[in-house]
């Protein structure tokens, strides 16, 4: 079987246009096209530093002036790829589904939040309109709506690397032989809810975005949605192969929930990964997409990342943020297909920002386009948590990859469960300071509890993937609050972190020294238990010999009042956290892991039910 997954179609739309005015083939001689602008709509909230780029407006115009803003983005790149793959499509493929977002339905959600300060009553419908997994279980319906078959659907929520952990899962499952066809990608749209955080942290540029320069500031926010039809090499039937998905890795820092690790080790490690499951050098990658937030630290570690892994042969750096904005979980899927899209072209494009290049942030920047020859890229992204991803690029008609994994068996070591939380016994399992413990959100302190309650001294080095029912939904309300009480300067900066799903993965992880891939799942009725599903299929393909499984809910009175509304038969919930350890080690193992378990369920209790019954049929 090949190693490769052949791109056969490509969907996008970022704020520079739609279709192949999304992401235009760089030009020889150019310089950069940036997008970024002053945005009206946050001048008029108060936003302090509005400087942002938006989709264009005429896609929102109309009857999609009434639906959630990410959705619109999401469904309009999906039509556009079907309708692409009409001709393609014989019927009977297996089709996987897997997206990567960082806020979901969150224009709906803040509408939620106003509607509940004026005590309006809202629809069921634009109530679950208000969740992270809406936009994707809408998209999934339109899916097999048009006749197909989903066989694997996933929808990923790991920040600002969702979308490169997207197109990493649908090379596993190709390569697997889960799929025969893998539409894979990511979206999200900009408001004042993503808008407000990113400013009270800091992260925001006062003018445009300078990645890798002196003086740079940080970053400016966008939107948009981008989808990649991938099948396996040789399966293309006819179709030109836009570029190879060759090599995914991922890793995480372990080190802070929202400051990358300074070394770059975290990041390094991933680019590290991706290179061996592509089975190239990494001298074969003469270009990059970089994350490139222009914020300080995070281009000072990306560069240290690139030393890591490349010495002194440097290869050029392309910053897209820098043009279109950090479209967090559209990001890694709209940087991938630039990157695809120079490598087709055999142009290494020009990179935005203006200054003096860092001395202490090195990178090789193009000010005009260049014609050169790409044999293959790489693709780093990284995000909130700590986690880190990269993707390895190839040029369609290079040389096939010789290497291939064998898939391993998988088993479950152990499990654990939590009903409340436990500060005193996750700091002294951890060996870390109590009262830093017991500062940590509600999620992230129960996840630690059931964690605390498996061997310690086998995580360390392992992975995490934490899946979501409702997710954070109860502390978005509560940061929103402030913001729609005095507007976006009274945005708390400690209240931000904990609102991404994916920070709970992170926080476990420095507790317990877990720096294999972290990811989270919020998918809808099937997030909870599809968190064994992936942790499983890593250890299988040999990105991490041991993961850790798990689901962690805390109900409050908004995400109680949302399972009434949308999930009436999963009213009656406890809080509570599950965790298990799968490994591909069989000896002392309960039980034998089927990498295609096909149960659903929203909370933890459904993942705890699954870990019971494969205990007790155990090997």
């Amino acid at each position: 079987m090949t190693t490769r997954a052949s791109a056969i179609s490509v969907a996008a739309i970022s704020p520079l246009g739609e279709g192949a005015l999304a992401l235009p083939s760089p030009v020889p001689g150019e310089p950069a096209r940036v997008a970024i602008r002053r945005d009206p709509e946050l001048e008029r909230l108060g936003f302090a530093r509005p400087f942002a780029a938006r989709a264009p407006a005429e896609i929102f115009e109309g009857p999609a002036a009434h639906t959630d803003r990410a959705q619109v983005l999401l469904l309009r790149s999906l039509h556009a790829l079907l309708d692409d793959l009409a001709g393609w499509a014989r019927g009977g493929e297996r089709v996987g589904f897997v997206l990567g977002t960082s806020s979901g339905g969150m224009c709906s959600a803040e509408r939620l939040f106003e509607a509940r300060v004026r005590g309006e009553a809202l629809a069921p419908a634009q109530i679950e309109a208000a969740t992270y997994f809406a936009p994707f279980a809408e998209a999934e319906r339109q899916l097999r709506a048009r006749g197909h078959d989903v066989a694997a659907s996933l929808q990923l929520v790991t920040a600002c690397a969702a979308s490169t952990w997207a197109l990493g899962v649908g090379l596993r499952w190709l390569r697997r032989g889960r799929a025969d066809l893998v539409i894979a990608g990511g979206y999200d749209a900009l408001g004042p809810f993503v808008a407000s955080g990113f400013e009270c942290l800091r992260a925001t540029s006062a003018s445009l975005p300078a990645p890798f320069r002196v003086g740079r500031d940080g970053m400016a926010l966008g939107e948009g949605s981008g989808l990649v039809a991938l099948v396996r090499e040789g399966d293309e039937r006819g179709r030109n192969t836009r570029f190879f998905v060759s090599g995914f890795g991922a890793s995480t820092d372990a080190v802070h929930i929202t400051a990358p690790d300074r070394s770059g080790g975290g990041l390094s490690r991933a680019g590290q990964a991706a290179l061996l499951d592509a089975s190239i050098d990494a001298a074969s990658c003469t270009l990059v997409s970089a994350h490139a937030t222009a914020t300080p630290f995070n281009d000072a570690m990306e560069s240290k990342a690139l030393v890591s892994l490349f010495g002194a042969a440097a290869p050029i750096v392309h910053p897209f943020k820098a043009q279109i904005g950090h479209t967090l979980g559209a990001a890694g899927v709209l940087e991938t297909l630039a990157l695809g899209s120079a490598i087709e072209a055999q142009v290494a494009p020009a990179a935005a920002g203006a200054g003096e290049l860092d001395p202490d942030a090195p990178a090789r920047l193009l000010e005009r386009s260049e014609t050169t020859s790409v044999v293959a890229g790489l693709k780093l992204s990284a995000a909130f948590g700590g986690a880190n991803a990269a993707l390895v690029v190839e040029r369609s008609g290079s040389a096939p990859a010789r290497h291939k994994r064998a898939l391993r068996p998988v088993y479950l070591k152990a499990f654990a469960q939590a009903r409340a939380p436990d500060a005193a016994r996750v700091a002294d399992v951890s060996r870390y300071d109590l009262d830093k413990v017991a500062r940590v959100d509600a999620l992230s302190l129960l996840l630690a509890t059931a964690i605390a309650g498996l061997d310690v001294a086998l995580l360390k080095g392992a992975g995490i993937i934490v899946g979501h029912g409702l997710a954070t939904i109860d502390i978005n309300e509560r940061f929103y609050a402030r913001v729609l009480a005095k507007g976006p300067v009274a945005a708390e900066p400690r209240l931000f972190p904990p609102t991404s799903p994916n920070l709970m993965a992170g926080q476990v992880a420095i507790f317990f020294g877990l720096t294999g891939p972290s990811a989270a799942i919020a998918s809808g009725v099937g997030g909870a238990l599809q968190s064994i599903g992936l942790a499983a299929e890593l250890v299988a393909a040999g990105d991490a010999d041991s993961m850790v499984a798990a689901s962690v809910d805390v109900f409050g009175v908004l995400s109680r009042f949302v399972l009434q509304s949308v999930f009436p038969g999963q009213s009656a919930v406890q809080d509570g956290a599950v965790a298990a350890l799968v490994v591909a080690d069989p000896a002392g193992a309960l039980a034998r892991v089927d990498l295609d378990q096909a149960r659903r369920g929203l909370t933890h209790e459904a993942l705890l039910e699954e870990l019971e019954r494969l205990a007790a049929v155990g090997l």
